[in-house]
């Protein structure tokens, strides 16, 4: 009886998490409040606090994020030698297991800390040579680490290659493909690329994302591995967001966080002007050719 009613517990819990996944942080028309009564979740349990996670550990994960900001090409064993310089008493091990956690790895042929499932299918970059001249043409997608004062969340964004505007963005607590899925469908609604470029991350190759590119007759790229320089565009927003407004101040909450992103967003995409767009707004020529 014990064991039935543990399954049952369990069940009920994966049915919980999974109904609070379904949350949509960016809708403007429902408020999360409302979302979660629609869904039947607590409302309270949604704004994330890590359990087990120690204080010292949050700290030396957002150090680490800032080395590997400064540093991408670091892999865990320079990345321990820096935070030794910083005062930091840490081992290999522990750096290895945290930079897993948050879903980094150094970007050169090395120790992948981000393995993908070996049984899910990679697809070649499609991208070099390639001269891209018009919006919707290439998408880039890519996750970040995003630091909080408590804990952490995961950002997840779509940047179209050729006006550098960032189509959609969304949060998660974790790193599944559920919300990937969920940003992307909300991106199709603006426009649909011909080519979608990501790494070879296992929110990548999974089966639910591939099908959903496929079944937008979307061509899949994606980057080699260990190569810095496929999906820069991407990784200089997040270097961008991250030193000019989420190191800047301290967050305490997953609503604190989104409104900080959002704003930042805003004025990348509609006040920023771009050298390599001839110093106009991302989002006046993502707009102005379709």
């Amino acid at each position: 009886m014990r064991l039935i009613g543990l399954k049952k517990n369990l069940a009920s819990n994966k049915d919980y998490r999974e109904r609070s996944l379904m949350i949509d942080w960016n809708n403007r028309q429902i408020t999360i409040k409302r979302q979660a009564e629609l869904l039947t979740v607590n409302r309270t349990s949604l704004y994330y606090k890590p359990v087990g996670i120690k204080a010292e550990e949050i700290e030396l994960m957002h150090t680490i994020d800032r080395i590997y900001m400064k540093w991408p090409a670091f892999g865990y064993r320079r990345i321990t030698a820096k935070l030794r310089e910083k005062g930091y008493i840490v081992n290999r091990k522990k750096v290895q297991r945290l930079m897993r956690k948050m879903g980094i790895s150094a970007i050169y042929p090395g120790p992948n800390l981000s393995k993908r499932n070996k049984l899910h299918h990679t697809y070649p970059y499609l991208l070099r040579n390639l001269e891209i001249i018009r919006p919707n043409q290439v998408w880039g997608v890519d996750i970040t680490y995003i630091p909080m004062e408590t804990g952490w969340m995961y950002m997840f964004v779509v940047i179209d290659w050729y006006s550098r505007c960032i189509v959609a963005w969304e949060l998660s607590n974790t790193l599944d493909t559920a919300f990937i899925i969920r940003c992307l469908m909300r991106a199709f609604a603006k426009g649909k690329p011909e080519i979608i470029n990501s790494d070879q991350g296992c929110q990548f190759t999974s089966s639910k994302y591939i099908e959903l590119l496929k079944s937008n007759n979307i061509r899949i790229s994606m980057d080699g591995r260990g190569r810095a320089t496929d999906n820069a565009r991407t990784e200089r927003f997040f270097r961008s967001l991250k030193y000019e407004k989420l190191y800047t101040m301290e967050y305490y909450s997953v609503g604190e966080v989104k409104s900080a992103i959002e704003s930042f967003v805003n004025e990348y995409n509609h006040e920023r002007p771009h050298q390599a767009l001839g110093y106009k707004h991302p989002a006046e020529v993502y707009y102005e050719a379709m």
